[in-house]
Protein backbone atom coordinates (compact mmCIF):
# COMPACT_ATOMS: atom_id res chain seq x y z
CA UNK A 1 0.00 0.00 0.00
CA UNK A 2 2.82 2.36 0.56
CA UNK A 3 4.77 1.84 -2.23
CA UNK A 4 2.20 2.74 -4.03
CA UNK A 5 1.50 6.57 -2.53
CA UNK A 6 5.10 6.62 -2.92
CA UNK A 7 5.55 5.28 -6.78
CA UNK A 8 2.19 7.75 -7.10
CA UNK A 9 3.65 10.56 -5.27
CA UNK A 10 7.04 10.49 -7.42
CA UNK A 11 4.90 10.53 -10.71
CA UNK A 12 3.11 13.81 -10.07
CA UNK A 13 5.33 15.25 -8.13
CA UNK A 14 3.59 19.01 -9.01
CA UNK A 15 0.04 17.76 -7.64
CA UNK A 16 2.20 17.37 -4.12
CA UNK A 17 3.86 20.46 -4.18
CA UNK A 18 1.01 22.44 -4.82
CA UNK A 19 -1.21 20.27 -1.95
CA UNK A 20 2.31 20.78 0.34
CA UNK A 21 1.86 24.22 -0.35
CA UNK A 22 -1.90 24.71 0.49
CA UNK A 23 -1.49 22.84 3.42
CA UNK A 24 1.76 24.76 4.75
CA UNK A 25 -0.59 27.96 3.92
CA UNK A 26 -3.50 27.13 5.86
CA UNK A 27 -2.05 25.73 8.98
CA UNK A 28 -0.16 29.60 9.04
CA UNK A 29 -3.06 30.93 8.82
CA UNK A 30 -4.99 29.04 11.28
CA UNK A 31 -1.83 29.89 13.96
CA UNK A 32 -2.60 33.41 13.29
CA UNK A 33 -6.49 33.64 13.03
CA UNK A 34 -7.05 31.24 16.08
CA UNK A 35 -8.00 33.09 19.50
CA UNK A 36 -5.53 32.51 22.19
CA UNK A 37 -6.21 33.06 25.75
CA UNK A 38 -3.48 33.72 28.27
CA UNK A 39 -5.74 32.04 31.64
CA UNK A 40 -8.53 30.55 29.49
CA UNK A 41 -11.81 29.68 31.33
CA UNK A 42 -12.24 26.06 31.96
CA UNK A 43 -14.69 26.30 35.05
CA UNK A 44 -18.04 25.21 34.94
CA UNK A 45 -21.59 27.61 34.22
CA UNK A 46 -22.52 27.37 38.17
CA UNK A 47 -24.88 28.50 40.35
CA UNK A 48 -24.20 28.73 44.33
CA UNK A 49 -26.54 28.73 46.74
CA UNK A 50 -25.96 28.45 50.17
CA UNK A 51 -28.21 27.93 53.49
CA UNK A 52 -27.70 28.11 56.88
CA UNK A 53 -29.17 26.98 59.87
CA UNK A 54 -26.66 27.12 63.35
CA UNK A 55 -26.94 24.39 66.07
CA UNK A 56 -29.25 21.63 63.46
CA UNK A 57 -27.26 17.98 62.30
CA UNK A 58 -26.18 18.03 58.65
CA UNK A 59 -28.95 14.57 58.48
CA UNK A 60 -31.83 17.20 59.93
CA UNK A 61 -30.39 20.53 57.46
CA UNK A 62 -30.05 17.60 54.61
CA UNK A 63 -34.03 16.51 55.39
CA UNK A 64 -35.62 20.02 55.84
CA UNK A 65 -33.42 22.44 53.41
CA UNK A 66 -31.14 20.94 51.30
CA UNK A 67 -33.57 18.27 49.71
CA UNK A 68 -36.78 20.16 49.35
CA UNK A 69 -33.95 22.96 47.69
CA UNK A 70 -32.46 20.68 45.30
CA UNK A 71 -35.57 19.29 44.03
CA UNK A 72 -37.16 22.50 43.29
CA UNK A 73 -34.05 23.91 41.29
CA UNK A 74 -33.88 20.36 39.14
CA UNK A 75 -36.36 21.31 36.99
CA UNK A 76 -34.99 24.13 35.83
CA UNK A 77 -34.16 24.71 31.77
CA UNK A 78 -30.58 23.61 30.80
CA UNK A 79 -29.31 22.58 34.10
CA UNK A 80 -26.55 19.85 33.62
CA UNK A 81 -26.78 18.81 37.27
CA UNK A 82 -27.47 19.64 41.02
CA UNK A 83 -24.90 18.80 43.52
CA UNK A 84 -25.70 19.61 47.38
CA UNK A 85 -23.18 19.23 49.99
CA UNK A 86 -24.89 19.30 54.07
CA UNK A 87 -23.15 19.74 56.89
CA UNK A 88 -23.57 21.21 60.64
CA UNK A 89 -25.81 24.26 60.50
CA UNK A 90 -25.23 24.82 56.77
CA UNK A 91 -25.68 23.65 52.95
CA UNK A 92 -23.94 23.93 50.00
CA UNK A 93 -25.80 23.71 46.60
CA UNK A 94 -24.37 23.84 43.38
CA UNK A 95 -26.24 24.20 39.63
CA UNK A 96 -24.36 23.64 37.29
CA UNK A 97 -25.78 24.76 34.00
CA UNK A 98 -25.05 23.85 29.91
CA UNK A 99 -21.88 25.46 28.63
CA UNK A 100 -23.05 28.94 26.88
CA UNK A 101 -26.12 29.52 29.23
CA UNK A 102 -25.64 33.20 30.29
CA UNK A 103 -24.64 33.82 33.25
CA UNK A 104 -26.94 36.13 34.62
CA UNK A 105 -29.74 34.04 33.42
CA UNK A 106 -28.88 31.11 35.31
CA UNK A 107 -28.99 33.47 38.42
CA UNK A 108 -31.96 34.98 37.62
CA UNK A 109 -33.70 30.96 37.18
CA UNK A 110 -32.13 30.20 40.39
CA UNK A 111 -32.92 33.67 42.28
CA UNK A 112 -36.79 32.95 40.81
CA UNK A 113 -36.93 29.37 41.76
CA UNK A 114 -35.66 30.06 45.56
CA UNK A 115 -38.19 32.54 46.02
CA UNK A 116 -40.88 29.95 45.26
CA UNK A 117 -38.98 27.41 47.43
CA UNK A 118 -38.50 29.37 50.28
CA UNK A 119 -42.10 28.97 51.40
CA UNK A 120 -40.95 25.06 52.11
CA UNK A 121 -38.46 25.67 54.10
CA UNK A 122 -38.12 26.23 58.09
CA UNK A 123 -38.62 29.32 59.87
CA UNK A 124 -35.26 31.45 59.99
CA UNK A 125 -33.90 29.61 56.67
CA UNK A 126 -32.71 31.83 54.30
CA UNK A 127 -31.04 30.18 51.03
CA UNK A 128 -28.65 32.95 49.10
CA UNK A 129 -26.79 32.90 46.34
CA UNK A 130 -23.05 32.66 46.30
CA UNK A 131 -20.65 35.32 44.18
CA UNK A 132 -20.87 35.26 41.22
CA UNK A 133 -17.68 33.46 40.63
CA UNK A 134 -17.49 32.19 36.66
Amino acid sequence: MIERIIEWSAHNRMIVAIAYVVLTAAGVWAAFTTPVDAIPDLSENQVIVFTEWMGRSPKTVDDQVTYPLVASLQGLPDVRAVRASSMFGMSFIFVIFEDGVDQYFARTQVRERLAVAQAKLPGGVVATLGPDGT
